[in-house]
């Protein structure tokens, strides 16, 4: 089970992720921001806090949403990595392909 929570803010929509994604859940969130890019939200950081687990579809996932968020020069940010899922992002080789900062207020100052 994964909890998404979407905040508006003015310079970003910070999405907050709690539990497991996996296969399951992840499609949810693909569906839920990429709802918000076609709306015309260019700049988001996704905040793993409160991941405890995450899967290859996981990161595929985010991998989807970069790329959808390439062509008009948005953002995707990366922020509050810890435990197991730090690990598979350094595991992965995302930590080297995607702008990752250690809190949310970090990835703010960078938009």
């Amino acid at each position: 089970k994964m909890e998404i929570e979407i905040k508006k803010g003015e310079k970003a929509v910070v999405v907050s992720l709690k539990g497991r994604m996996d296969a399951v859940t992840a499609p949810e969130l693909e569906k839920k921001v990429g709802g918000l890019i076609n709306e015309g939200a260019n700049c988001f950081i996704i905040n793993l806090r409160d991941l405890v687990y995450m899967s290859s579809a996981g990161l595929r996932v985010i991998l989807v949403l970069a790329k959808k968020l390439k062509p008009g020069n948005g953002k995707l940010l990366i922020s509050d990595l810890t435990g197991v899922v730090k690990e598979v992002f350094d595991v992965s080789g995302f930590a080297t392909i995607l702008q990752i900062y250690e809190t949310e207020d970090e990835a703010l100052k960078q938009i």
